[in-house]
């Protein structure tokens, strides 16, 4: 969070006025904040007072805020509202068309957009007019332009609103992820099978005197893999995770797609399974009760450790017969490289496919610099950007076989491995 600012309070300020709209404006921006709330608020405030710069927000916080997830949007809501006045401008430009002269060159931080789409409901927000107003007309030609949708679809989590945040839960719960089935070793019986069964033509002849009047056939038997999610929780990854969380309950809940069990795992500082929570009907209780039982939702980042205990604790249940591993994650790791190398080392050789999905990844020129990236890197087979609808939209085609990366080397995995080796 931002260092904070001493308030300037005027002798008769109507500062439960104040409360009250900050109030409105956080429900604006997402928050369950009701009547009750506002009167704690503002009876906690009298209580603490204005000792030190922080109280004042600590207190605020702590009445507003119920979920890890919801500090950030309280953070920007506060930092527009009560600290920053030239902040204003910034939020303003946001809700204009990105024009030349009209929006800084910085791109909008977590929760930017929420927070000013929330204070500035039913603002003025005209355009500016022209410098010269006999200046020619351009008429510009929209015909090929994206539809609502396709941008939505591009979009990145961090840079959407209240309303685009809804539309793209709403598309992610459409979204599948189908997967072939495995072949077996073992056979089952199949009229138009390619193989011999010795065994049964041999039982049936047995019947009509040892005359073998018909060949019985058999096929090899399918089975369908698990699909094991391992997601990011940490200050960096809350609002890609909490996205992407909403796409792997889509698809632990959606009927014939092939996979056998979805199990999913959150990570920060420590290793917690939500995959009871996955299945529930509903996907706002389901991520409820999986962020109250991860206790380190945007917090730290420890993924060698946490790793490590997936290794250690969940291997051997989830990842036998040939399962796929989704590795959500930022890879920017606290830990030991070394302990994460050896982590990711004997996760790619315990399951059958490990596929690494970095929002870090939707930067043109991107490059592994950092230690934990450099570390992981080798250990996957694939290695895709996980920032927008589009981005998890295209994990179908992957694993299916008909994207990048399936049945082969993965283009942006070796060339980043290019870049390790210094070739």
């Amino acid at each position: 969070m931002a260092p904070y600012a001493p308030l300037t309070l005027p002798e008769n300020g109507q500062l439960a006025q104040n409360i009250t709209h900050f109030a409105r404006a956080l429900r604006k921006a997402g928050l369950p904040i009701g009547p009750g709330r506002v009167l704690e608020a503002i009876r906690a405030v009298e209580v603490a007072g204005f000792t030190e710069r922080a109280d004042f927000y600590w207190t605020l916080q702590a009445c507003f805020v119920s979920r890890p997830e919801e500090r950030v949007v309280f953070e920007q809501v506060f930092r527009l509202f009560w600290r920053d006045p030239k902040y204003l401008d910034h939020m303003m430009s946001l809700l204009l068309p990105s024009i030349r002269g009209l929006q800084e060159d910085r791109p909008a931080q977590a929760a930017e957009q929420r927070a000013a789409q929330a204070l500035l409901d039913g603002v003025e927000r005209d355009m500016p007019a022209p410098a010269d107003p006999s200046e020619d007309r351009i008429d510009i030609d929209a015909s090929a332009s994206m539809s609502q949708e396709e941008r939505l679809k591009t979009l990145d989590f961090e840079q959407m609103s209240v309303e685009d945040m809804a539309q793209a839960k709403a598309m992610l719960a459409r979204l599948s992820l189908p997967v072939k089935p495995l072949i077996t070793r073992r056979s089952r019986a199949s009229a138009g099978g390619a193989q011999v069964d010795l065994r049964r033509t041999l039982r049936a002849s047995l019947r009509q005197g040892g005359e073998i009047t018909q060949l019985a056939m058999r096929a090899p038997r399918l089975r369908w893999p698990n699909l094991v999610v391992l997601c990011d929780i940490s200050g960096s990854m809350s609002q890609y995770s909490r996205m992407a969380l909403h796409f792997v309950h889509a698809v632990a809940n959606r009927q014939g797609q092939g996979w056998a069990q979805v199990h999913g795992f959150t990570f920060g500082t420590r290793l917690t399974n939500i995959t009871r929570h996955l299945k529930a009907r509903d996907v706002d209780a389901a991520l409820r009760a999986a962020g109250a039982e991860a206790q380190d939702w945007s917090g730290g980042t420890r993924i060698g450790a946490s790793l490590a205990a997936f290794n250690r604790d969940w291997s051997r249940r989830v990842l036998g017969q040939g399962a796929v591993v989704l590795l959500i994650t930022d890879g920017l790791d606290r830990d030991d490289s070394g302990q994460l190398a050896t982590a990711m080392e004997r996760l790619h050789l315990s399951c059958r496919r490990l596929i690494w999905l970095n929002p870090l990844l939707r930067w043109e020129g991107f490059a592994p610099k950092a230690q934990g990236i450099r570390a992981m890197l080798p250990h996957c087979d694939v290695f895709r950007a996980g920032h927008s609808v589009a981005s998890l939209e295209g994990l179908g085609a992957v694993i299916s076989g008909a994207g990048g990366g399936a049945g082969g080397a993965d283009g942006e995995k070796t060339r980043l491995l290019r870049l390790l080796s210094g070739t």
